[in-house]
């Protein structure tokens, strides 16, 4: 199994940045692939941007040269930065890892831009 916490949410105007941080319970190395998603109220769950094992990442489209993720495996932890944040950005995010065949999500960090 795989726990996984969040951290770093929080409140920032319309333009701002906040930096996402997830916390593995076990190394990262043996997860195949990370990411993060997000969830506005009323909304489907969507894909934010995910890294695999590898370092190859993969972003949504609303997202794309705005935020970058990253990992840190010495830290089994891996990262959003979010930068140009617009009030459309607002949700729960989520951090997700497949790891044999399972998925593990965290239990989320509220993210809110105001404009």
């Amino acid at each position: 199994q795989v726990q996984l916490v969040e951290s770093g949410g929080g409140l920032v105007l319309t333009g701002g940045s906040l930096s996402l941080s997830c916390a593995a319970s076990r190394t990262i190395f043996s997860i195949n692939t990370m990411g993060w998603y997000r969830q506005a109220p009323g909304k489907q769950r969507q894909l934010v941007a995910s890294i695999s094992s590898g370092g190859s990442t993969n972003y949504g489209d609303s997202v794309k040269g705005r935020f970058a993720v990253s990992r840190d495996n010495a830290e089994n932890t891996i990262y959003l930065q979010m930068n140009s944040l617009k009030p459309e950005d607002t949700a729960v995010y989520y951090c997700k890892a497949m790891y044999r065949g399972y998925a593990y999500w965290g239990q989320g960090t509220q993210v809110t831009v105001s404009s």
